[in-house]
């Protein structure tokens, strides 16, 4: 006899790690629509709206403001893998886990690598990212706009102006910023940016935002080879060494969303209404309103985590507004902390990776979850939970704290 399974009834939990959070409602249902064909009028005039939406929500006037279907690594293989010729020479901001990731995808692609680098918990400043770029004179300049891993913020202004000077490239990984902290693609002069849902912008994983710059777009053109079963007398191939990923072509994505519509592959219907959602949920509430928003759930969680006597990792002035570091006191499991805080409260908070890990967790505020009575639930039952391990903390202090922030 075949084994069988129960329907899916997962339970509702409060998830403020870095990422994934919980999704909005809207989002969910949006999700839950018809199929339409993916050259439908109807659906393709959702594709045109969802491309506007993202200009706005990218803070940007680039015509190619789409979404690639997978998670937001997908956005950045795309990105990396259309930007990145075989031998170029990129230089590479790292201060986290996540530029490290940077790197090592551009090792995958063949790319000749230079770095410019910080401590874990610090960022780079833009003084030592110039000099290393008049050095190395790199094709790319790739960076992380917010690393989860560190919980800090790289400043990026003057990037898009150092690269045209030196004919480069950039890319900008803001997969744990777009939608709650200011992503300012063309004040930075950024030419790729990438991002997620599943953070800041309130939904589920499975669907990467990207903005690309006209030169960055006209560069990644020059880079275009048809895949011979969909070829077309109107959509002519570049001159350049082609691009290294079928999947994740960037030339041949963008003319799948303008009004060739190639046929390259079949969006992600489900995926796209919900992309859809999550940027009309960010245009109407405002951008100011809600990068203010998560601003204030993050200094409210800093605020809780002080007064109860725990040390915040970090420097305030770089520090993420969607996600907080908080060192783990000695004394304390902070294994047991966090399967306490999921068992006994239903709430998942974040561990840590590489020189991090057992050192911090990482507690998030971000999208749906950026609420004051989720902040304030959480700061309390993390004070119940450490008091129940020992650790000695005045009951309500971080509630007060986290109070007077937010009045």
């Amino acid at each position: 006899m075949a084994d069988t399974y129960s329907e899916i009834d997962p339970p509702q939990r409060l998830l403020m790690g870095p990422g994934p959070v919980n999704a909005h409602p809207r989002v969910l249902r949006a999700m839950s629509a018809d199929l339409l064909g993916q050259f439908d009028p109807e659906f393709t005039a959702y594709m045109n709206e969802t491309m506007a939406l993202y200009r706005r929500v990218f803070m940007t006037e680039n015509r190619w403001s789409l979404l690639i279907d997978g998670t937001a690594r997908a956005g950045i293989e795309a990105a990396l893998v259309s930007l990145i010729e075989p031998d170029s020479t990129v230089l590479i901001v790292r201060s986290g886990r996540f530029g490290l990731l940077l790197t090592e995808i551009v090792e995958r692609l063949g790319g000749k690598i230079e770095t410019v680098d910080a401590e874990w918990g610090e960022v780079v400043p833009f003084v030592r990212i110039e000099e290393a770029a008049r050095k190395h004179r790199p094709q790319v300049i790739a960076c992380v706009h917010g690393d989860t891993s560190t919980t800090m913020a790289q400043p990026l202004d003057g990037l898009g102006k150092l690269c045209h000077e030196i004919g480069a490239y950039s890319y900008v990984d803001a997969t744990a910023t777009l939608g709650g902290m200011a992503v300012e693609t063309d004040r930075w002069g950024a030419d790729v940016v990438t991002a997620g849902l599943q953070k800041c912008m309130g939904g589920p994983s499975g669907s990467a935002p990207i903005t690309i710059s006209d030169r960055a777009a006209d560069f990644i053109a020059s880079r275009k080879r048809v895949e011979a079963g969909i070829r077309r007398n109107d959509i002519q191939d570049g001159n350049r060494t082609r691009i290294g990923s079928n999947y994740f072509d960037l030339a041949m994505i963008m003319d799948y969303w303008s009004d060739k519509r190639l046929n390259h592959h079949t969006e992600a219907t489900s995926m796209l209404y919900g992309a859809r959602e999550c940027a009309r949920l960010v245009m109407e509430e405002g951008l100011e309103a809600r990068f203010a928003r998560h601003r204030a759930m993050g200094k409210a969680m800093v605020a809780g985590a002080r007064a109860m006597g725990l040390q915040v990792f970090g420097s305030d002035e770089y520090r993420m507004s969607n996600v907080t570091g908080i060192h783990i006191p000695d004394g304390v499991d902070g294994e047991k902390v966090r399967t306490r805080m999921r068992e006994e409260f239903e709430i998942e908070i974040g561990s840590a990776f590489g020189p991090l890990q057992g050192r911090i967790w990482r507690i998030g505020a971000m999208g749906y979850n950026a609420r004051k009575h989720k902040v304030l639930i959480t700061l309390a039952a993390l004070e119940a939970v450490l008091r129940a391990e020992g650790f000695k903390v005045r009951s309500g202090d971080a509630i007060e704290a986290a109070r007077e922030v937010l009045a």
